[in-house]
């Protein structure tokens, strides 16, 4: 069997897939308690007490804060329950 050089080309390049990742991203508010953004991070985005807390304090400060990143399938589940319980969030490439 022959192989040209177009052949040869095909079968040396490697196709690069860039997967994209989401993240889900928090921005601040005027009306939302500390406790209350702690609590939500906790129990949506599963993190501890203190990464809460350091959340909370950074989206204060800078106005916001990734709070988990994935595929958007595994995040719109978790926007939603953040976004029904008043937080501001998003998901963004």
């Amino acid at each position: 069997m022959m192989i040209d050089s177009t052949q040869t080309q095909e079968i040396n390049e490697t196709k690069i897939v860039a997967q994209e990742t989401f993240k889900i991203v928090l921005y601040n508010d005027d009306y939302n308690t500390f406790g209350h953004v702690i609590e939500c991070m906790v129990k949506y985005c599963k993190m501890d007490t203190i990464q809460g807390e350091q959340i909370a304090w950074l989206v204060h400060h800078v106005g916001k804060a990734i709070v988990k990143e994935g595929d958007f399938s595994d995040l719109e589940p978790i926007c939603t329950a953040l976004c029904d319980n008043d937080l501001s969030a998003s998901i963004e490439l």
